[in-house]
């Protein structure tokens, strides 16, 4: 179903997912597998990026906080301001160990690891 049209500013979450995620350099990272939102703000706090593997296998889930994500209208893709080496060290997860979400020490251990003030659920 297609029928969520889009302007300037909006985009359908569904859309969000597939999107490439580029570094500063513009070098493809990974692209975004899912994204978070809080329930109660309605905010989204994370995109989840999958990072490395071979045809969807052998895949690492990054959860970034989305106000480190800056959309590129050129590129058609979101840029952060990370290289490869700093993803590899940050918190992630696989499809065999997911989260939980509901501790917030993650969250935190999240913020902390890409300097967001304000512990769990903030954005800048």
């Amino acid at each position: 179903m297609d029928t969520v049209s889009e302007n300037t500013s909006l985009i359908a979450a569904s859309k969000v997912n597939g999107t490439y995620v580029y570094n500063r350099a513009g070098e493809n990272l990974g692209t975004i597998y899912d994204v978070m939102i809080d329930k109660v703000s309605g905010k989204v706090q994370y995109a989840i990026m999958s990072f490395g593997g071979f045809l969807g296998m052998g895949d690492s889930y990054h959860p970034l906080p989305w106000n480190q994500l800056k959309y590129d209208v050129d590129k058609g893709g979101y840029r952060v301001n990370l290289d490869k080496r700093q993803l590899e060290n940050a918190p992630s997860f696989t499809s065999t160990a997911s989260p939980n979400w509901d501790d917030r020490s993650y969250g935190n251990r999240i913020n902390d690891y890409y300097g967001n003030t304000g512990g769990w659920g903030s954005q800048l």
